[in-house]
């Protein structure tokens, strides 16, 4: 299976370009000869500082809004809420571009024999052609040990790398100040935050080898006839450093005191430690390996099949990951870390209501565990925010977070927009990561630490939550994000109470809760109430076209197509619909399902990619894979980028947990094997997945059926195999001896002792 992605031009377009990056640091490598554009970000360019925008008006008016919701007076309470509800000012701080490094290359004429790569095994970007007889060579990477990027510019004759660079931002619109830092690099100083000074600096250094020189002209750096150079890129802000040029300075001086060699060796180690652990071969011709990765999009959008190139996408998903989410970064946000605009789409913050949680869906079954934590720690930077929206707007105990957040960990609601503003449930899902990591991870420790968290979530709901007429505990206000329904009259609204979506993240993240607190054994007092919610909570509805409904009354959609299917929560990503244990349920999902695809649902990536995870949980491998190849026509741009449009990163994030799901599932009790496996791969295999219990597994598969399964065992406890097809299989230990005899059962259990490998193997 190929694994680059690369093209026979340079990127005429930033959707063309290829990206680097190491969780703080990113880059798009555009690859033209004589103008080498590096477009770059760096985690917290973000504009503005903190501030308290909850409304102080929100609480004396909660009762009215409520009121008027029971009494079906919506648009009274649309109305009440915009005024009393909205954040004041009513938008959040917003992600910027760090700048371009220019490189304007000396006598660089028509190039021959050219090819731009992104090595997926290695996080390289290789630019290569010819000109003037002379083999020109390109490589970029952007390093997590040493905290830069690097570019290597070499030519296969000596004294041929000739070229200037300045920084650039926004044709210079945006940039406070640009110059020459000593007489080997240059620095960009620019103000965000609005304190007046450098809240931010990028530098690049330049190490020229033979007989180049180097030289600072103004704000340019200029090379001379060197054999070679590397440029080292560092950018700091004062999020973190109290002198952002000083750490700048740092971190070049120490990539500055090795070789080339050895920051590229010590940046694959890196990488590779992470990118390695997961290998997924599909059934697939060599013979497309020869083509560049548009040519292989388009064969794919005129209705060819290719496999390899679903694998290919898989992994570049899980490299985007690791490039925009590592221990210590901020987490991924809209767009990664890969932005070229001051004002992004939708701000790129992060976008509570799916697409942050989608980000990190692949995080712990795609083996990437590490790159979770960027995520927990802007959770816990929310929650003394949230408890001053939870007191201040409600009167609540806890901390609440609505649909929006940003990098100050704002938790008052985003914009006046009322198919979304409104909802309160963003800290609540986001707490079910944290209960997930530890399911997968089995650290006992780390749930210590994240249940007080989970618990705060939980208990800002007990006094949330208020009794409909019927009996029932519900959410309000509250939306369906970003729905709306119509009434009989025809009105039509979007605030509302108990929607389906809110009452199963509750039930999940009380569910959690519970378990949670009988593992540590604390917090008696607290579980009875939250059984109690649980059971008062409405239960999922079946309505009147067959779907699960996503109000608490059968309201018709406004927009049956809508990019949104939040009623399926409890299918995915949540447990609580399954075709075993709830098959009316599932079959009322795949109605949903049905029904929004027919009315042109699937059209964002995103949405797409959350549509092949609800195929795949209900076990239907077929429509899976469809929507696979759905995602790969219609949403996805030349650099595999997922295609909103514009560019957003949840599609590649979600479609390589959804192929994830395909091949392995967990979130029952049981570890299922290939339980939505599609006809288009009859034969495969894949290694290092993870699975909830903390086991590794690893799949071999022949004519559509289990050949062998692998079964690493990390932290001991019961394992329980579920296989598919009513194949007869044998339970063995890494040595080949017999541990159980064959058998035709559907699953098979057994105790497991940590670090010990087994294998399943089919008759």
């Amino acid at each position: 299976m190929a694994t680059s992605i690369w093209f026979k031009q340079p990127a005429r377009t930033w959707d063309e370009a290829l990206p680097v990056g190491n969780g703080r640091l990113g880059g798009m490598v555009f690859g033209h000869p004589s103008r080498e554009r590096v477009q770059l970000n760096e985690d917290t360019v973000w504009y503005g500082g903190p501030r308290d925008r909850n409304n102080p008006d929100a609480l004396a008016n909660l009762p009215e809004i409520r009121r008027l919701l029971f009494e079906g007076r919506l648009k009274e309470a649309h109305r009440l809420a915009e005024l009393a509800l909205s954040g004041t000012p009513n938008s959040q701080r917003h992600y910027m571009t760090a700048g371009d490094l220019l490189l304007f290359m000396d006598g660089q004429g028509e190039a021959a024999h050219y090819s731009r790569s992104l090595d997926l095994e290695t996080a390289v970007v290789t630019t290569s052609y010819e000109c003037g007889g002379v083999r020109h060579k390109r490589e970029t990477f952007a390093s997590y040990p040493d905290g830069i990027i690097a570019v290597r510019i070499e030519a296969d004759r000596p004294g041929n790398v000739s070229f200037h660079a300045r920084f650039e931002r926004q044709k210079g619109k945006y940039m406070d100040g640009a110059a020459k830092c000593g007489s080997d690099a240059i620095v960009l100083r620019n103000n965000c935050y609005g304190t007046g000074g450098a809240d931010y600096v990028m530098m690049a250094r330049a190490l020229p080898e033979g007989e180049g020189t180097v030289r600072t002209v103004g704000e340019h750096m200029v090379i001379d006839g060197a054999d070679a150079v590397t440029l080292l890129i560092a950018a700091a802000t004062t999020f973190r450093y109290d002198d952002p040029e000083a750490a700048c300075r740092e971190l070049l001086d120490r990539a500055a005191g090795q070789t080339y060699a050895q920051l590229l060796e010590a940046h694959i180690a890196d990488y590779s430690s992470l990118y390695g652990r997961v290998t997924l071969r599909l059934p697939g011709s060599e013979q497309l390996d020869g083509l560049s990765t548009p040519e292989r999009l388009e064969r794919v959008k005129q209705g060819e099949d290719d496999p390899g190139l679903v694998a290919q996408h898989f992994q570049f998903g899980r490299y985007l990951l690791i490039a925009s989410s590592r221990p210590g970064s901020l987490p991924a946000n809209l767009q990664g870390i890969w932005n070229d605009q001051m004002l992004p789409p939708w701000d790129s913050k992060y976008t509570i209501n799916i697409n942050t949680q989608m980000n990190y869906w692949p995080a712990e079954v795609c083996h990437l565990s590490e790159c979770h934590e960027p995520l927990f720690e802007l959770l816990e930077r929310m929650r003394e925010p949230g408890r001053h929206t939870a007191r201040t707007m409600y009167g609540c105990r806890g901390f609440v977070a609505h649909h929006n957040t940003d990098i100050w960990a704002d938790t008052a609601p985003q914009d006046i927009y009322l198919p979304a503003t409104y909802w309160p449930l963003g800290a609540a899902w986001l707490c079910l990561h944290l209960w997930e990591h530890y399911r997968f991870t089995q650290d006992r420790m780390f749930l210590e630490r994240a249940y007080e968290t989970m618990k705060e979530a939980a208990l800002f709901f007990l006094d949330f939550l208020i009794e409909t007429p019927g009996g029932e505990w519900v959410t309000s206000p509250s939306v369906s994000p970003e729905n709306t329904y119509k009434l009989p009259n025809g009105e039509s609204g979007t605030i509302c109470y108990g929607p389906a979506m809110d009452s199963q993240i509750l039930r999940e993240l009380f569910g959690a809760c519970l378990k949670a607190g009988e593992l540590l054994g604390t917090d008696d007092a607290l579980r009875e109430p939250w059984r109690q919610a649980m059971e008062r909570l409405p239960e999922a509805r079946i309505g009147k076209h067959g779907q699960i409904q996503e109000w608490l009354e059968d309201y018709e959609e406004k927009d049956p197509g809508h990019r949104h299917i939040s009623h399926l929560f409890a299918l995915h990503p949540g447990t609580a619909i399954s075709p075993d244990a709830t098959p009316e349920l599932a079959a009322a999902a795949r109605v949903t399902l049905e029904r929004r695809l027919a009315n042109g649902g699937g059209h964002t990536g995103w949405s797409r990619a959350w549509i092949i995870n609800f195929w795949a949980r209900l076990q239907d491998g077929d429509n899976a894979y469809f929507n696979v190849m759905e995602l790969l026509r219609k949403s996805t741009l030349p650099n595999l980028f997922d295609n909103h449009p514009p560019f957003q990163i949840d599609g590649n994030f979600g479609a390589a947990a959804g192929v994830a799901e395909m091949l392995l599932q967990s979130h029952t009790d049981e570890i299922s094997l290939l339980p939505a496996l599609p006809q288009a791969w009859p034969e495969g295999n894949v290694t290092g997945l993870i699975a909830r219990g903390g086991f590794e597994v690893g799949i071999v598969w022949e004519n559509g059926m289990l050949r062998q399964a692998d079964i690493v065992s990390r932290s001991g406890g019961i394992c329980r195999i579920r296989v598919h097809g009513g194949i007869q299989v044998r339970l063995e230990d890494a040595e080949g001896q017999p541990l159980r005899p064959a058998t035709g059962a559907e699953r098979i259990e057994w105790d497991t002792e940590p670090g010990r490998r087994y294998r399943i193997v089919a008759e």
